[in-house]
């Protein structure tokens, strides 16, 4: 597939100028081209070399130690469903093969559709609210396997609009506020996440 689009470049240089070292930049822009095809290609790659001075070899060394960067085609809606020992404690290895029975798929694979791409994973760090999943990065916890099946009806009926389509986490990342070098928010500036707040006033 493609190297960067013309509209990605010159994002990619506005990325690449917020850091104080051209290769700083690369783990964003990676972002950027799993958004611009849904997975990172080569030609992408090669490309993100040549625009931060590296090697394709050191792109591909970076890209593939993170789960969140795909070589090829994903399906609309990733299903992450973690195993690690919380979740296995409470049914994330039964939820797993619940959902490769219900999907017809193993984790790795993606349905003939194209609508789903299941994968099995690490921790989510959301050990409190086990099993947990995510869908396109966004959580959904304390699922059982009824709780799993209305999940996917609802994302193949288009019912889910808090759901976005796969590559959203990139544009979250991407969001550099005017005269900031990039860098994290402290919580006390942005606040408890919605589904905490809404937890806590109960």
């Amino acid at each position: 597939m493609s190297r960067l689009n013309e509209a990605n470049v010159e994002l990619a240089q506005e990325i690449i100028a917020r850091y104080p070292r051209r290769k700083s930049a690369l783990i964003p822009l990676l972002h950027v081209a799993q958004e611009q095809n849904g997975y990172v290609t080569t030609a992408a790659m090669e490309h993100l070399a040549e625009l931060v001075g590296i090697t394709p070899a050191e792109v591909l060394g970076t890209a593939s130690f993170y789960e969140m960067f795909k070589f090829e085609p994903q399906g609309k809606y990733m299903v992450n469903i973690c195993t690690n020992i919380s979740c296995q404690l409470l049914g994330g290895e039964e939820l797993l093969h619940h959902a490769e029975k219900t999907l017809g798929i193993r984790p790795g694979g993606t349905t003939d559709d194209g609508l789903f791409t299941l994968e099995d994973v690490e921790c989510m760090a959301a050990c409190t609210e086990a099993p947990c999943l995510q869908v396109n990065y966004r959580h959904e916890y304390r699922l059982d396997h009824d709780d799993f099946d209305t999940l996917i009806s609802e994302l193949r009926s288009g019912s889910r609009p808090d759901i976005p389509d796969h590559g959203t986490l990139g544009l979250v990342r991407q969001h550099i506020p005017d005269g900031r070098m990039a860098g994290i928010d402290s919580p006390e500036k942005t606040g408890s996440p919605e589904w905490f707040t809404a937890r806590s006033s109960n």
